[in-house]
């Protein structure tokens, strides 16, 4: 018994580890929006290993966000609180903006969609 509740602490250890080092390497590049055509533009992001899935809507107009429309967030109640990084991008127009903690995981999904929408 001794040995199976190491090896399970060892596992969730190796799991923890793993899952906070591969959500670092989930970086957002804002795309250049000079020349972007007017009109709205659907992105997708799903977060591999977990099941966060996002798909939204990206409206630009002289080559600025104006709004983002979530269609879809496959997460948890919690993970929903990362819609809150929305106005953000939009005020800011970067997706360099602060994650919401607790929320990591959904906040990269949002950015990471919102770049491949702007892509």
């Amino acid at each position: 018994m001794k040995h199976l509740c190491a090896f399970l602490i060892l596992l969730v250890t190796v799991l923890v580890v793993s899952c906070s080092s591969s959500l670092s390497s989930i970086i957002a590049s804002m795309p250049n929006l000079i020349g972007k055509t007017d009109g709205v533009y659907r992105g997708e992001y799903s977060v591999r290993g977990t099941p966060v899935k996002v798909v939204l809507d990206v409206s630009i107009q002289n080559e600025s966000i104006t709004k983002i429309d979530i269609i879809r967030h496959i997460a948890s109640r919690i993970g929903r609180q990362a819609e809150t990084i929305v106005p953000q991008i939009i005020f800011h127009q970067s997706l360099d903006v602060d994650t919401v903690s607790g929320a990591t995981v959904s906040s990269k999904g949002i950015l990471k969609a919102v770049e491949n929408a702007l892509q």
